[in-house]
Parts: C-alpha cells; sequence; structure tokens
C-alpha cells in the first residue's frame, strides 16, 4: 500500500469532497455522518488495476459499517461498530499506510456479495 497522500480522494458516494484529505477534514468528514451518509477515501493507482478504499457508512440504527477493499474482489471485507472513535483511527491508520490499522475489528470477508456483479 502507498503511503502518498497526493494519491488519496475522499467522496461522499456521489461526489468528491476533497483531493489529498487532511486528517481533520476525514475525522471531521466521519464526525458529521447521519444516518445513511458515507464517507469513502480511495487511494488512486494508476499503474495498478484494483480498487484500494475504506468506506464508513452510518446505518439506520446508529452504527457504523466500515468496509474497505484492497485491491482485488476476492479482497472485500466489512465491519460494524458503535464506536466513532475506533472508525476514526482505522480510516487515519489505512490513510497512513499502518499495519495494525485494522486490528480492533473483526472483519467478514464480503467478496461472494459482488461475484455476478464483477463478472458484468
Amino acid at each position: 500500500m502507498r503511503n502518498d497522500p497526493d494519491m488519496l480522494v475522499m467522496s461522499d458516494g456521489a461526489r468528491v469532497v476533497a483531493r489529498r484529505p487532511t486528517k481533520p477534514k476525514i475525522s471531521t468528514a466521519i464526525a458529521n455522518l447521519q444516518r445513511g451518509d458515507v464517507v469513502i477515501v480511495e487511494r488512486v493507482v494508476e499503474e495498478e488495476s484494483g480498487d484500494w478504499y475504506v468506506q464508513v457508512l452510518m446505518r439506520e440504527d446508529n452504527t457504523f459499517q466500515v468496509e474497505y477493499r484492497d485491491g482485488a474482489p476476492a479482497e472485500h471485507y466489512q465491519t460494524r461498530t458503535v464506536s466513532r472513535e475506533k472508525v476514526v483511527a482505522a480510516v487515519l491508520g489505512w490513510v497512513r499506510g499502518e499495519p495494525d490499522w485494522k486490528v480492533a475489528f473483526i472483519w467478514n470477508n464480503i467478496a461472494s456479495w459482488f461475484e455476478d456483479s464483477d463478472d458484468s
């Protein structure tokens, strides 16, 4: 994983809200999530195929659904938590390329949910 902030883009699922998002911008975006809102931080890697991102959805039950994809469709994971602080720490750890950014959660591989859509 690259650690170059120039290669990061933050969006709300519909539009880009920040290129090269800073720690305060990411923290504020997560802090301001309302039910149904999403924050996506994507690492753009032009010379490699695949998708690298982490996304946070504030669910209707006020829990956070966190997902990340690590390049290939088979590497798509999800977890849920009630802790905004743990979510912020995980996303910022992912942005910095810290190897232990995901240890605070139990992750479920959800790649099978997308198998049909990747073949279309």
